[in-house]
């Protein structure tokens, strides 16, 4: 396997987990981390989506702070 092909198989399966993710995530961790959040609308958790994936290993953490201090970020 070539060196590109490589970190373009990892690469697409980072964001597959980021994918993964997201979807518990916009559901319920969003406004456990951010309370403004809470009763967004449906548009604005589709256009967080990408960045959600993207940086999901930074919101994983905050997201189980969060829960482990009941709550407060």
């Amino acid at each position: 396997m070539s060196p590109i092909a490589l970190i373009l198989l990892l690469l697409a399966a980072y964001l597959a987990l980021g994918v993964l993710f997201a979807l518990p995530f916009l559901a319920r961790g969003v406004s456990a981390i951010d309370p403004a959040a809470s009763g967004s609308s449906p548009f604005f958790r589709v256009l967080i989506l990408p960045g959600v994936a993207a940086l999901w290993p930074v919101l994983a953490f905050k997201w189980a702070r969060t829960r482990s201090h009941g709550g407060t970020p």
